[in-house]
């Protein structure tokens, strides 16, 4: 499917009043190239600091993109185009992460809570979800939704759903004390937009999430935001958490972009925190789903999945970027009723909020994605071919 019709919204709708942070790939060349935007082009600040990772830890983050000394320039609109395959000759967006540790924080939202319990009891068996779903809310309801994790009414709810025989570990990373932290997918394994993303040939439910990406520095402050697409794998995690890993991170399974919004005066944590995230799935068999994901009913704190992520009990040296999880259930049947929704080849799927873009991929098998290659020694070793370290 012509994935270029999506080149003029790829990059946020506020685009010259934002500080932004790209890698580009131009043609002929292997290692990335860090940029900015100003006046409508991308501007090369890869001198300034080779890697994202060196450039987010800066002081003067903001006033360095917006003021210092650039180098090779790229219209914006040429990139936005090449990116999605509709010229040559410009370079490309790639995934805006390099040295981060990729975390990813589940079972945020309540809604998406839920979905995650029916999952487990119906041991990845998509058939038997309806018929869960409607047991496990006759009981649970929507009031769930209202409580604070880790709070004494959360307690309390805890106590009844255990005497109901309907407790899961799903519930307790979602209204307990302590959120779900995971590592999503190696450093520099992220695929950016316009690239494909994979799920297992062999998974028969499965589904997008949709989210925004916290970019946090070795010292715990969350920087900038993206979005992200945390593939998962319904029938694997399902059948048992053990097989989380499985589920999560394969080829593609990682999709962030287009660009790092970085906080400034004009854009901020509080910001995030109201936006909308759309999603729109389009299948090569007309099929057609519109859905997303409210940050302002996420159950908890965005600083709270932070310093569960990092502080004294463990550090990231190079900073970590975090999936901050979705309230996308995806509920809609595709095929036979009750059945709901699973990914088939050749979806796309756009995830977008006007002010952090658009990323746009498009599903293939993962074992049919391009081959993850570049791994930290190809890395290291393209920056001392140039210089860079």
């Amino acid at each position: 499917m012509d994935l270029t019709a999506h080149a003029g919204h790829l990059l946020p709708d506020d685009l010259e009043a934002a500080t932004v942070v790209a890698r580009l790939r131009v043609p002929g060349e292997r290692g990335a190239r860090l940029a900015t935007v100003r006046d409508g082009r991308f501007v090369d600040i890869t001198a300034h600091g080779p890697t994202v990772s060196d450039l987010l830890e800066r002081p003067d983050l903001v006033a360095l993109l917006h003021e210092a000394e650039g180098g090779e320039t790229w219209a914006v609109a040429d990139v936005a185009a090449a990116t999605l395959g509709g010229s040559d000759g410009a370079p490309v967006l790639l995934s805006p992460l390099d040295l981060q540790v990729v975390k990813a924080a589940g079972v945020t939202f309540a809604r998406s809570m839920i979905e995650r319990v029916i999952e487990e009891r119906a041991q990845g068996d998509s058939t038997r979800a309806a018929e869960i779903r409607e047991a496990v809310l006759r009981v649970v309801g929507t009031a769930i939704s209202d409580l604070r994790p880790g709070s004494a009414e959360a307690e309390e709810v805890k106590r009844v759903l255990i005497a109901e025989g309907l407790w899961s570990q799903y519930l307790e990373v979602g209204i307990g004390p302590d959120p779900e932290i995971f590592t999503k997918a190696p450093v520099l394994s992220t695929v950016g937009t316009g690239a494909p993303i994979g799920v297992l040939s062999r998974s028969t439910w499965n589904n997008p999430e949709p989210e925004v990406v916290l970019a946090v520095t070795s010292d715990g402050r969350p920087v900038a935001a993206t979005l992200g697409n945390d593939v998962n794998l319904r029938d694997f995690e399902g059948r048992s958490a053990l097989l989380l890993g499985e589920a999560k991170d394969n080829n593609g399974s990682a999709a962030v972009g287009p660009v790092l919004r970085v906080f400034d005066d004009g854009f901020g944590l509080d910001d995030v925190r109201g936006l909308e995230i759309a999603l729109r799935i389009e299948g090569r068999d007309g099929f057609v789903l519109d859905d997303g994901s409210s940050m302002s009913q996420m159950s908890r704190r965005l600083e709270e999945l932070v310093s569960h992520t990092i502080g004294p009990h463990h550090q990231y040296p190079d900073g970590f970027a975090l999936f901050t999880g979705t309230l996308f259930a995806p509920t809609q049947d595709r095929e036979a009723p009750g059945m709901g929704f699973t990914h088939r080849p050749g979806d796309v799927v756009r995830i977008s909020t006007p002010r952090l873009g658009t990323l746009v991929n498009t599903v293939r098998a993962s074992e049919e994605c391009p081959p993850w290659e570049v791994g930290i020694r190809a890395f290291f070793a393209d920056l001392a071919e140039r210089g860079l370290r």
